[in-house]
């Protein structure tokens, strides 16, 4: 067995394509060696600015004969297809085999291909690699780059070593051939280096200053970086990502510790390290009381001679040009008042069928202050709600935010404190945006929660009111994650609101929307009128409506956007409650009973659900749910009154034939307590303990859930569990009496309905 090393130097390879290179070059080394049966042991992969390297170790010298199968035409197929597939197999017409493939005769090329010594199959297969190689961007270069058929690489290619145990494998790709030869670090090591296999390649290139492991990297660079900023009494602020792109950007890391002049501390500190961060890839520090100190860290390629001085002189000079310029935007955007910012707003398209950003935040404002005045966010001032809601996009035509889009929102909240405005509306204009994804804090001030639940729904409803839908991996406006905010919003707040009742508060605004001719609004008195009209008729159109084409439209439109959602709610509900390990079959059992669109009753119902049924008794009714509903289907089961209708039976209160018989007597009593059952017979045991199960349970449980304490409704109907137990035990529901086979079908219908107070049992698995 032996180990196979290749090499694949460059010019510099950008620090975020280098995480997807290595995992391309070990998915393109595997399928050559699959094709070729290469049986394949470890495989380590690395990266450096200017290399990739690949080592495969315990390679077999020779690979196995292998018998490679193709399947051609049906042997009832024209001539030519046969003749294409000679051509394209190189086989001859007797060569081939002819089997059955559903009923057909089919030919099949079956060709056997010797073992080759591993290194033959190791120099094709390194040039298959490089040609194949899916860099996201890649460039020719010389003079060969003329042709479109010259080599393509993500920069120039300029040396590959491939050695196979200690033997060169060779080949050659676009001019350059492979050798044992690589160079080692730009400036301290600049020479060739000779190879002499996968067991020295790390070790030589590290005494050439060059790290040629990637989590080497990571782990010398987040270590010692933490290290300079201690050194100097501070706390380096904690940036995985910066850590890989400087990994990515170096071979040979030295952390630096710099300090920049402290007056740029009136800046906000995120501002300070954004613009760190982002333009010069420097990390921050925290001084002991964990307020962001005047100092950074950035990672040098080179053990400079003066430690390190000259490099963070210059740096230095670099930040602070670009912390001036943040300064200069932070005053300058300053001088205008978030109202006188938030005008510009019309100048921006939001999109095409729901007007300028202007259009949205006044739709965001209505929406925000009803929220607060109807009380669905609880102690919401509604002009509080109203002015956060007009001022919370003014930022996004600032400077700043121009500069930096990552800040969008919490400049907001930095200008309204600067300029004086409540506090309370300050922070709404900062956290509006949240909660951005899963595991985001989610809000809990009233007025933030008023105005980001606004802006979410104006959002949802609006796209799929204009029928733009995420589809299948695509959802260029962030739907979804926008519906699983606000279900974070609201079950994390408690807030009880109708989805329904919100959709159609929304539409009535996104609906104004539409009636726009070009790009520039043209909403009459009289569209405004029928639109209001409209929607303060629960969806009835007036005549006049009706004769405008746009409005005729709403109803449905309206009417289909509802379905939509809450199909749509539904989906990313089970996805999100899955993570938290609820079952994905529960929420579709209490969205299956419909009316339910109050997403904080609706998980609690869900919640207590999964607890019952992961009960004795929860399991056993189940079990007894779907046993009495699958005796309503194949009874294909009607009603009472259709089966009654075909009994001819008399009523049970007529007069007694023989009134001097006790015997009649008593069995006409029993039959007029079982009357004021809706009952013609007398009831045996089992049949009247599941009826005062039911007598009881059913109210018992419709109370509970009219005050939503669905663990104690779900207690009412445990208490179903031995008495349709034992209705199944004794009791045939397919008496030979019509009469009494209808009002037993009749009674597990009742049973199934008093279970679908809670939920629909049959979309529950198991």
């Amino acid at each position: 067995m032996t180990d196979f090393l290749l090499e694949l130097r460059s010019e510099e390879i950008p620090a975020r394509m280098q995480a997807g290179a290595r995992a391309d070059l070990e998915k393109l080394f595997r399928k050559e060696m699959d094709a070729a049966g290469v049986a394949l042991g470890q495989i380590t992969v690395w990266s450096t600015p200017r290399r990739l390297a690949l080592i495969a170790n315990g390679l077999p010298d020779t690979t196995e004969a292998v018998s490679d199968e193709t399947k051609g035409p049906a042997t009832s197929a024209p001539d030519q297809a046969l003749e294409g597939f000679l051509r394209k197999t190189g086989l001859t017409k007797d060569q081939l085999e002819v089997r059955d493939v559903k009923g057909k005769p089919t030919y099949f090329a079956i060709i056997e291909k010797p073992g080759r010594a591993t290194r033959d199959v190791l120099a094709d297969a390194i040039p298959a690699i490089v040609r194949a190689f899916p860099w996201p961007k890649s460039q020719r270069w010389g003079a060969a780059s003329i042709s479109t058929e010259s080599l393509r690489w993500v920069r120039p290619l300029s040396g590959i070593v491939a050695i196979f145990g200690e033997d060169l494998v060779e080949c050659e790709v676009g001019g350059i051939r492979s050798g044992y030869a690589t160079r080692g670090h730009r400036f301290h090591a600049p020479g060739e280096i000779t190879i002499g296999g996968a067991h020295d390649y790390a070790r030589k290139l590290s005494a050439c200053h060059v790290i040629v492991d990637h989590v080497e990297r990571q782990d010398l660079i987040r270590d010692e970086a933490r290290n300079v900023a201690a050194a100097a009494g501070l706390t380096l602020v904690e940036d995985e990502g910066l850590v890989i792109e400087n990994a990515g950007l170096t071979e040979w890391p030295v952390p630096l510790l710099g300090r920049f002049d402290e007056a740029f501390l009136e800046v906000p500190p995120e501002v300070i390290q954004l613009t760190a961060r982002v333009n010069q890839k420097y990390f921050v520090c925290e001084d002991a009381s964990g307020a962001l100190a005047n100092a950074f860290v950035c990672t040098a390629n080179i053990d400079a001679v003066d430690g390190g001085e000259g490099i963070v002189a210059g740096n230095r000079k670099v930040l602070a040009a670009r912390l001036s310029d943040a300064r200069f935007f932070w005053e300058q955007d300053r001088k205008t008042p978030l109202s006188t910012q938030a005008e510009k707003l019309g100048r921006i398209t939001f999109h095409e069928k729901l007007g300028t950003l202007a259009d949205k935040v006044e739709r965001v404002a209505k929406l925000a202050e009803w929220l607060a005045s109807e009380g669905i966010v609880p102690n919401c001032d509604p002009a509080l709600a109203r002015q956060a809601a007009e001022l919370c996009k003014a930022d996004l035509v600032t400077e700043m935010v121009g500069e930096f889009p990552e800040l969008q929102g919490l400049m907001g909240g930095y200008y309204a404190h600067a300029e004086g405005l409540p506090d309370a509306v300050a922070d709404a204009i900062r956290d509006h945006y949240k909660p951005v994804g899963q595991g985001d804090d989610v809000p809990t001030a009233p007025l933030t929660v008023a105005v980001s639940l606004a802006d979410k729904l104006d959002t949802l409803i609006g796209f799929y009111f204009a029928a733009e839908y995420p589809t299948g991996s695509k959802d260029p406006f962030a739907l979804r994650r926008a519906a699983i905010a606000i279900a974070n919003l609201l079950t994390a707040n408690n807030i009880r609101i109708s989805l329904k009742s919100a959709i159609w508060k929304a539409a009535s605004e996104i609906a104004l929307s539409f009636m726009t001719t070009g790009k520039s609004p043209v909403r009459t008195h009289q569209q405004r009128f029928l639109i209001n009209e409209f929607f303060n008729n629960s969806g009835q159109v007036s005549s006049i409506a009706l004769s405008d084409k746009r409005l005729s439209a709403l109803p449905d439109q309206v009417l289909i956007t509802e379905t939509l959602l809450l199909e749509f709610f539904a989906d990313r509900l089970k996805v999100q409650q899955r993570e938290a390990g609820v079952r994905h079959d529960l929420i579709d059992a209490v969205f299956a009973l419909g009316g339910e669109d109050d997403l904080v009753r609706l998980l609690a119902r869900v919640h207590a659900l999964q607890a019952f049924v992961a009960t004795e008794d929860g399991a056993n009714l189940l079990a007894g749910y779907k046993r009495a509903a699958n005796i309503l289907r194949k009874e294909n089961w009607q009603g009472i009154e259709a089966e009654l209708s075909q009994t001819g039976e008399e009523d049970p209160l007529s007069e007694v034939d023989d009134p001097d018989l006790a015997v009649v007597i008593a069995a006409k009593m029993a039959d007029r307590h079982a009357a004021e059952r809706g009952l013609t017979y007398t009831p045996e045991p089992a049949e009247n303990a599941l009826l005062d199960a039911l007598d009881s349970a059913e109210p018992e449980a419709a109370a509970a859930v009219a005050r939503e304490d669905f663990a104690a409704a779900m207690s009412a109907l445990a208490s179903l569990r031995a008495p349709i137990d034992g209705f199944f035990d004794t009791v045939t529901v397919n008496d030979a009496d019509p009469a009494k086979r209808a009002a037993r079908l009749a009674l597990l219908d009742r049973f199934r309905a008093a279970v679908h107070t809670v939920a629909d049992f049959s979309r529950i698995e198991g």
